[in-house]
Order: C-alpha cells, then sequence, then structure tokens
C-alpha cells in the first residue's frame, strides 16, 4: 500500500507537510519521501524507512526545506516523490496504486520512441515513472492525466506539484480516497482524511472516481468531473485504515463496531470472554461483546515501542518471528477460560494459529475465533495488498486446492464463496482443524458490506467472491 499528502500553502508548508505525511506511517514500511517548491524551484528527500520511522529520518530535512507548495508520501514499494522535467516543465508527483499491465504500457512507449526508464533493482521499473512516461505523451498535463488513468489496468491516485499548485487525482473507480482540507490560507490533498484535523484544517470536499482538482492556496478547482461508477476497497474500513479516518462518510471504527455486532447476532457460541487481536480486531470485538453481552477483555497486549508492523516485512520468516515475540500475556485474564477471539480477517494463516496456540499455552480452554470478512479468495488485483505472487498464498486457496484435489475451477470457487453451500462449510470446517481452533466461523460478505453504510454497488468486493 501507500499513503500521499500534498500542502498549497500562503506561508511556509514544509511543518503541515511533514506530519501530514507521518500520519500515513500506518500504510507503508519502506520508503517515505517529501517534495517542496520554493523560491530555488523543487527540493526534494527520500529515505529508507525500514528500520526507522518517517520522523527520525526526515528530521534533518524539515529544518532545512522551505516553500509554499510540498508533498510526500509513505511507500511500501517505489521510492518517491519523483522529479521529471519533460515538455511540460519541471514537476514531482507520486502515486498510489498498482499497475498490472506495466510490462504491456513499457513496451508500447519505447514503440513510441520513449528511450529508456531506470530499473530498479530486481529489474522492476518505477512504477511512478511510468505513471510520469504516460503524463507525458499527451500535450497538457490534464489529458496527460486522464490518459493514465485510463491506460492503466489495476489503479491509480496521483498528486502532481509544478509552479501551478498542486494536482490531485484520484482512481478512475475510487478505489483509493482522495481528500481536501482547507485552513486560512492554506489546503492539503490526503489519502486519510484525519491526517489533517490536528494541523488545523477542516474536511472540505472528498474526491469522486476519476476526478482531478487544482488545488492552491487560494482555491481548489475541479478540472475534471467525477466519474459514476465507484468500486471503494471495502478492506480499507476492515483492516488498512486508522481507526479516525472516514471514507463515503463511514467511519472506520463506526464500521468495525458494526461488523462486530453483526458476527454477534449470528452467533450461538457461549464463551467467558470476548477478545481482539491487535489492532484492528479490537473494535470488531468491542461491537461483538456490546451486542452479544459478553464481556470484553484484553488478554494479550501488542508491544508497540520498539517492535515495527510486522505484516510486509521482506523476509517471511522474520515477519511471523516479529508478530509472535510483540504479544505479551496477560495469563490472569487467560487461564481456564473459553474465549472468543476476533481478527481483522485470515490471509495467509500463519500468525493467527501462532496466536491461539499462544493463548493455548497461556491457559485458555477453547478458543472460537471469529475473522471481520469472508475467507479471502482471490489475491488483490488493484491494490498493493501484499507481497503475494500466487493466490495460492492464501490460506482458504490452499485448503480450497486440497478439497479439490488439485482442480478448481471458477465455477467451483463460487460456491466456495458461498456461505450457504455445502462447499463452504466442507472449506471452513478444514480450515479449523488445520488451524486448531475450537470453532471457526467468519462474517458473512452481505453483513459486511451492510456495516459499512455504503451503497453496496459503490463497494469492491473482489477478493472475497472474485466479482469485478
Amino acid at each position: 500500500m501507500g499513503g500521499f499528502f500534498g500542502v498549497a500553502s500562503k506561508q511556509d508548508c514544509v511543518f503541515d507537510l511533514f506530519f501530514g505525511i507521518d500520519y500515513h506511517s500506518h500504510l507503508g514500511t519502506r520508503r517515505g519521501g517529501m517534495a517542496v517548491y520554493g523560491e530555488n524551484g523543487i527540493n526534494r528527500a527520500i529515505h529508507n524507512i525500514e528500520n526507522a520511522p518517517f520522523r527520525t529520518k526526515f528530521d534533518k530535512d524539515v529544518n532545512e526545506m522551505k516553500g509554499w507548495y510540498g508533498i510526500g508520501c509513505i511507500s511500501d514499494y517505489e521510492p518517491q516523490p519523483l522529479m521529471i522535467r519533460s515538455h511540460h516543465g519541471t514537476y514531482a508527483i507520486t502515486t498510489v496504486g498498482k499497475i498490472n499491465n506495466s510490462e504491456r504500457l513499457i513496451q508500447q512507449l519505447f514503440d513510441g520512441g520513449h528511450s529508456h526508464f531506470m530499473e530498479q533493482s530486481g529489474g522492476e521499473i518505477n512504477a511512478t515513472e511510468l505513471v510520469a512516461a504516460l503524463i507525458n505523451q499527451k500535450e497538457n498535463l490534464i489529458e496527460g492525466i486522464r490518459y493514465a488513468q485510463e491506460s492503466v489496468e489495476g489503479s491509480l491516485s496521483l498528486i502532481l506539484m509544478n509552479q501551478a499548485g498542486l494536482y490531485a487525482a484520484r482512481d478512475k473507480y475510487g478505489r483509493t480516497p482522495v481528500v481536501i482540507g482547507k485552513k486560512e490560507g492554506a489546503f492539503c490533498i490526503s489519502f486519510e482524511n484525519f491526517a489533517y484535523h490536528n494541523l488545523g484544517y477542516s474536511d472540505y470536499k472528498e474526491l469522486g472516481p476519476g476526478e482531478i482538482v487544482l488545488v492552491t492556496e487560494k482555491d481548489c478547482v475541479s478540472l475534471c468531473e467525477p466519474g459514476k461508477e465507484m468500486k471503494i476497497c471495502t478492506f480499507l474500513w476492515v483492516y488498512y485504515g486508522y481507526p479516525a479516518s472516514s471514507y463515503e462518510g463511514m467511519n472506520v471504527e463506526q464500521m468495525r463496531y458494526h461488523c462486530g455486532r453483526k458476527m454477534a447476532l449470528r452467533d450461538d457460541v457461549k464463551p467467558d470472554i470476548v477478545a481482539g487481536v491487535p489492532d484492528s480486531g479490537v473494535p470488531h470485538a468491542i461491537g461483538y461483546a456490546n451486542e452479544s453481552g459478553i464481556p470484553f477483555t484484553r488478554p494479550f497486549i501488542k508491544y508497540t515501542p520498539t517492535w515495527p508492523r510486522s505484516f510486509m516485512p521482506t523476509i517471511q520468516s522474520k515477519r511471523d518471528l516479529i508478530a509472535k515475540m510483540k504479544l505479551l500475556a496477560v495469563k490472569d485474564l487467560i487461564w481456564d477460560k473459553r474465549m472468543i477471539l476476533i481478527d481483522d480477517s485470515i490471509v495467509r494463516g500463519t500468525q493467527l494459529r501462532e496466536t491461539v496456540e499462544f493463548l493455548y499455552e497461556s491457559g485458555a480452554t477453547e478458543v472460537h475465533v471469529r475473522p471481520a470478512c469472508p475467507p479471502i479468495l482471490y489475491g488483490c488485483k488493484y491494490l498493493n495488498f501484499s507481497r503475494s505472487t500466487s493466490d495460492m498464498d492464501l490460506f482458504s486457496r490452499r485448503v480450497i486446492d486440497k478439497l479439490e484435489n488439485g482442480n478448481v475451477t471458477e465455477e467451483i470457487l463460487a460456491e466456495y464463496a458461498d456461505p450457504n453451500s455445502e462447499k463452504y462449510e466442507r472449506m471452513v470446517e478444514e480450515m479449523r482443524k488445520e488451524q486448531g481452533f475450537t470453532s471457526l466461523r467468519f462474517n458473512r460478505l452481505d453483513d459486511m458490506l451492510e456495516a459499512t453504510g455504503v451503497d453496496k454497488c459503490k463497494l469492491c468486493t473482489y477478493c472475497w467472491n472474485g466479482k469485478e
């Protein structure tokens, strides 16, 4: 994943930019970057943030940079923002998204006379550089941005900065959010709307699908009207989004409470306590406890002062080790207890299995697992959800492959996605046995979508049912 932030201000923008970017640190662990436009043109800094937080790595830069326009990002992939010189002049650009047809686009650009791209380690092309090359195919920036949005298969949101201001564009299907904040003498652009509230900005507008705006210190002007079709990622509410954020009018924390309540209404297990896997499982568990009347407790705590996020480290073995080491048991709350344990999802299955083993070792007598979303059957085509290269990295798909002896078709997968089917029940039971849970019951897709409060036709559900 990744997140971005931009500021256009009558005064120096660097303070707001620095903290606005930092508020996106939950979306990435690899690269951070910021670029500022001022009297001396564009000044840029990019740092590796794998072993230190954004604030630490950019502390020196923020004291040296000055300017009235600025953009920056947190990224799990390519270094950015990039500085580009073209017939449009010099600009800086940062992107969020995923390009599935990059090889075809690169060849298309080569065939059209584009001379070269910088190659990253591993042979990949920087996706943001590819987007800039697409933009540069057209005579003006607006046409170029629209061309890039239409050319990319996957998703693309961006902020582009030059002397005229900040151009912001939301993905053509609105798969990721782009919001505008406003205060006296300044506007900002953000992935997460909570990122600017403590900086004195108030909500100004949320860009629609495919909308392009030009933001200056004076105004936010729409240059391309939003499209009518939206497919925003539902997993933003379930997992990625920060609790203080809202998308399409629904707060992340509130949606998770709704999810937990709906799970409780369909459950018949009566354990002693309800617990959530920190952090995103906790609000789901609170919603479940509030609805069921079963006490919510925190029987294990995540030690966060020094352990980094464990979702996307480069080496899988280290990821699992970190996930296990940063959980601390409160054994007095676990011993001889029957538990409902709620997590946001089951992706690969490794971490949750080890967590449940950890609870048994700490004295739990029963652990009933309740993931807050349905089984994930398809790897995401639209966002860089993880570094998985195959659907077989997904726990549910490995189980299905085992049950079907390798003869898995789209028709068969559709049956497994149906919570009322026999195949679905077989899959869930096999997952339960392999993981060692006392019982396993997933949230239903219809309940989860209803919990968002957003029109279901505007929500992307591809990873759960394969429907685009």
